[in-house]
């Protein structure tokens, strides 16, 4: 029998499953990346977990850029691989990586009415581009696109363009970051470690002193409404993301909609239906109405990119 695994491996959590021959996924355990020396521990940690005595074909999604044989996590730098060492290290017949928001786009199609969140729009326009965004230890930004017969991801680096701040507010934080890191990018604000530069920038501007140092702790405070610096960091975090996914929505032309991902939103729950993202999101001047009328969807389903995944292996 041919034991085929999915894996999506990000900065903070490795996700496996087995991919049994209905396609259906089955052993899914999801392990701390923190816990494992790298990729090839983590890997063969869940075998020992699943009760697997070995693999022959393994499909990966990495949270980096994939270019050749050497892949590097952005942001777990000491987590490092040669494709073919790891091939042959694990006994591998087929070894696929691909980066990990490509694979979510790949999953958009997958999914269920029952694991979408609706925030707004009119109805996807069928075949148009999709776009995906998704804050988490890293932000995530891909699209699918339909090809003439199947659907083609981006493998898109767009957490890394410049952030575009808004209002005064906004761009006072962004100057003060400036001032610590030089090019400011989306990515330095809209993930885990942004909503903590967010806050204590904040902070800082008004003279306060920050007593969360966690992305839990400060959206945690501000969904239980206790402290003020962590609401206005956490809405600013949902607004800024509205003029980021708007940006996208424009550059891809995403009127099939724009998808939210990550680790971040789709535990907001109200908080965001609410933050103001939505008119952040329509905000665009001339095209307003082109951008009022595309829908934008929270992924509420589990492990959604492991499904996308799957595709890698499908011949």
């Amino acid at each position: 029998m041919c034991i085929r695994i999915v894996a999506d491996i990000g900065g903070t959590n490795a996700r496996f499953a087995q991919l049994q021959a209905d396609g259906e996924l089955a052993s899914s355990i999801t392990l701390q990346c923190a816990d494992y020396a790298g990729p090839e521990a983590a890997v063969r940690a869940y075998l020992d977990q699943a009760g697997l005595m070995g693999i022959d074909e393994l499909a990966m999604a990495v949270a980096t850029p994939v270019h050749g044989d050497r892949i590097t996590w952005t942001n777990r730098r000491d987590w490092s691989f040669s494709i073919e060492d790891l091939k042959q290290r694990l006994g591998l017949t087929r070894f696929e990586v691909v980066n990990d928001f490509a694979a979510l786009a790949l999953a958009l199609p997958k999914l269920a009415a029952s694991e979408l969140r609706l925030l707004g729009g009119d109805a996807p326009v069928p075949g148009a581009a999709r776009a995906v965004i998704g804050p988490g230890t890293g932000l995530g930004v891909s699209g699918l696109v339909a090809g003439r017969r199947m659907w083609v991801p981006l493998n898109s680096e767009g957490g890394h363009v410049r952030i575009n701040p808004v209002d005064a507010r906004e761009r006072a934080v962004v100057e003060a970051l400036a001032a610590k890191h030089g090019r400011v990018s989306t990515e330095r604000v809209l993930t885990g470690s942004g909503l903590v530069n967010l806050y204590q920038g904040l902070a800082e501007l008004d003279g306060a002193v920050t007593h969360l140092d966690t992305p839990a702790a400060i959206s945690d405070s501000a969904l239980a409404r206790r402290d003020s610096h962590a609401i206005e960091a956490l809405t600013m975090f949902c607004r800024m993301l509205g003029t980021t996914a708007s940006n996208l929505a424009l550059t891809l032309g995403a009127r099939g909609g724009v998808y939210i991902g990550g680790g971040i939103v789709p535990r907001l729950g109200d908080f965001f239906a609410a933050s103001g993202f939505r008119e952040r999101f329509e905000s665009g001047g001339r095209l307003s109405d082109y951008l009022s009328a595309i829908p934008v969807y929270v992924i509420e389903a589990s492990n959604p990119a492991l499904r996308g995944v799957v595709a890698t292996l499908d011949d």
